[in-house]
């Protein structure tokens, strides 16, 4: 049976907001990786390693995974933590 996990992905280094950030992504895991003897690279022959299915919600994303009988793992995203600073407070202390 296909394991999978299902997770908000991380924003890019070079965004500093945090606008379009609620994509939840259902990602295959390898089944049965092994190591390629010539380059030394990890490779497999189980392709829906490079399939990567975004979803609008997580609801979606775990509903498509019970329809289609994967085992998946959800990763629940952290809450960020934002602290509003005022310019003048760079003077106060």
């Amino acid at each position: 049976m296909n394991k999978a996990i299902i997770y908000i992905p991380n924003k890019n280094p070079m965004q500093s907001g945090i606008a379009k950030n609620n994509k939840w992504v259902l990602e295959f895991k390898t089944k049965d990786p092994t190591k390629n003897p010539l380059m030394g690279w990890e490779s497999s022959t189980d392709t829906l390693t490079e399939l990567k299915l975004e979803f609008s919600s997580k609801e979606l994303a775990i509903n498509y995974a019970k329809k289609k009988k994967i085992d998946y793992d959800l990763i629940e995203p952290k809450k960020r933590k934002t602290v509003k600073k005022s310019y003048a407070d760079n003077f106060l202390k």
